[in-house]
C-alpha cells in the first residue's frame, strides 16, 4: 500500500502543474488583449503641418475614445498656457487665443475607455499677420497719478467697430478699495482710436489701481492682432485739483478738497477765452517755447516759457508768461492761463498728472472733445456710458 500511495503521488504533480501554465497562459491572453486594444485619439487644433496655423481662435484639445488625464502647453518663450478641463476629461481649452508667429508645444496624457494609458506631444506655429496691432497705455506702469486720472489706451492701428465689445472684455480694471467706472470708446487728438476708462466719480487718494489686458491674439480688425497682453500697475497720489474763475483772474488750490492757496493771472481775451469745464492734466514740461503757429495763429509769436502744465492738446495751458504786463488784471490770453514764473511754478509743483483743474464763468461755447487730451470728465457719467461697446 505504502508504495502505492507514492505513485499516486507521483502522477498529481504533473497535473497540478499543468493547471498553472493554464492560468499563466489565460494571464498572458489577457495583457495581450489590452495592449491591442486602441488608445485614445488626441486631436489639437490648430493642427500642426506644413502651412502655419490659422489666429482667431483659442486651442482646443479633444480626447475620442476616452478621456484626458494632462495637458500642457508652452509657448516659444517656455510661457505655459493656462486653459480649462472639461468635467467629463474629453476636451481642453486655452483661457486665450493664440497669438501671432508663435510656436506652441502641446503635451497630453489620456486613458482610453477601456483603461489604457497614452501620451502624445504636438506642436504648430501660428501665421504672421499683416499688421501688429501694439498700444500705449496711461497712466505707465508703477507711476502716481491724481485723482482725476483715466485710464487711456491708444492703438497703433484703427479697431473695427465690430471687434471692440471683444477688445473691452478682455481688458479688466481692479482697484484696492473697488472704484466703479467704465469704459469709453473715443477718437484721439492725433486720429488714433483710443479707449478710456474713468471712474463714475474722482479717484479716492491712495487708490491702488491693476489693468490686466489679455489681448494676446485677439483680432482688432483690418488684417490687424494683437501678439502680447498688456497688464499695468499704477496708485493715486495726493488729492490736489485746481479751479479758475475767469472773471476775478484767479486759480485757487484745493488739497483734500479745502482751499489752500490763490493764484492771480490772465486766463483768454473774449477773443480767445478759455475753454470751460473739468479738464485733467495730461503731461508737464519745465521749459518750453510757445509756438503760435500749433493753434491756428500763424506766425504771430515765439515765446519761450517756463513751468508748462498742459491740459488739452489743442493747447490750453498753465504756464508762466513773463512778457505779459497785466497778469492778474486783464484777462488777454489766447486762451491759457498765465502767471508770473514763480506762482507757474507752485501750480506745476501742486498738481501731478492726472489732477483736475476746473474752469468757471468762461465765455466760451466750445465744447472741448474727450480725445483732446484727457479730457474724461467734459461729460457727465450717463454721457461716458453710452461710449462703450458693450452698452
Amino acid at each position: 500500500m505504502h508504495a502505492g500511495t507514492r505513485r499516486h503521488t507521483t502522477r498529481l504533480i504533473p497535473a497540478a502543474l499543468a493547471a498553472g501554465l493554464l492560468l499563466t497562459a489565460c494571464g498572458t491572453g489577457a495583457g495581450s488583449s489590452t495592449a491591442a486594444e486602441p488608445a485614445a485619439k488626441v486631436t489639437v487644433t490648430p493642427a500642426g503641418g506644413n502651412s502655419a496655423a490659422k489666429l482667431g481662435s483659442p486651442i482646443s484639445v479633444k480626447a475620442d475614445g476616452g478621456k484626458l488625464t494632462a495637458v500642457e502647453v508652452k509657448d516659444d518663450k517656455g510661457a505655459k498656457v493656462p486653459g480649462r478641463l472639461a468635467a467629463d476629461g474629453a476636451s481642453w481649452t486655452s483661457e486665450s487665443n493664440v497669438r501671432p508667429k508663435t510656436t506652441y508645444t502641446v503635451r497630453t496624457e489620456a486613458k482610453s475607455t477601456g483603461g489604457k494609458e497614452s501620451k502624445a506631444t504636438a506642436t504648430f506655429t501660428t501665421e504672421q499677420p499683416e499688421k501688429i496691432n501694439k498700444l500705449i497705455n496711461t497712466p505707465g506702469n508703477g507711476q502716481t497719478v491724481g485723482t482725476g486720472m483715466p485710464i487711456s489706451i491708444l492703438f497703433d492701428h484703427p479697431i473695427a467697430t465690430d471687434r471692440r465689445a471683444e477688445i473691452e472684455k478682455a481688458l479688466k480694471v481692479t482697484s484696492q478699495p473697488h472704484v466703479e467706472g467704465a469704459w469709453g470708446w473715443v477718437k484721439d487728438w492725433s486720429g488714433k482710436d483710443r479707449i478710456d476708462w474713468r471712474p463714475k466719480d474722482y479717484w479716492p487718494a491712495g487708490t491702488k489701481v491693476s489693468v490686466r489686458g489679455g489681448l494676446g491674439g485677439i483680432n482688432s480688425g483690418d488684417s490687424g492682432y494683437f501678439a502680447r497682453d498688456y497688464d499695468f500697475d499704477f496708485t493715486i497720489g495726493a488729492d490736489h485739483k485746481a479751479v479758475i474763475d475767469v472773471p476775478s483772474h484767479t486759480l485757487t488750490m484745493y488739497a483734500d478738497g479745502k482751499p489752500v492757496g490763490t493764484i492771480r493771472g490772465s486766463a483768454g481775451s473774449p477773443q480767445d477765452p478759455t475753454r470751460g469745464g473739468v479738464h485733467t492734466v495730461r503731461s508737464k514740461n519745465a521749459a518750453e517755447t510757445m509756438d503760435s503757429s500749433t493753434i491756428g495763429h500763424g506766425n504771430e509769436w515765439m515765446l519761450d516759457s517756463k513751468w508748462v502744465t498742459h491740459l488739452t492738446a489743442s493747447g490750453t495751458f498753465l504756464h508762466s508768461a513773463p512778457w505779459n504786463q497785466s497778469i492778474g488784471v486783464v484777462n488777454n490770453s489766447h486762451g491759457c492761463f498765465g502767471m508770473t514764473t514763480s506762482d507757474a511754478k507752485r501750480i506745476y509743483d501742486f498738481l501731478p498728472i492726472g489732477s483736475t483743474v476746473e474752469v468757471k464763468n468762461t465765455t466760451s461755447t466750445k465744447k472741448t472733445d474727450v480725445g483732446n487730451g484727457l479730457e474724461v470728465w467734459q461729460e457727465n457719467w450717463q454721457q461716458w456710458q453710452q461710449r462703450s461697446a458693450l452698452k
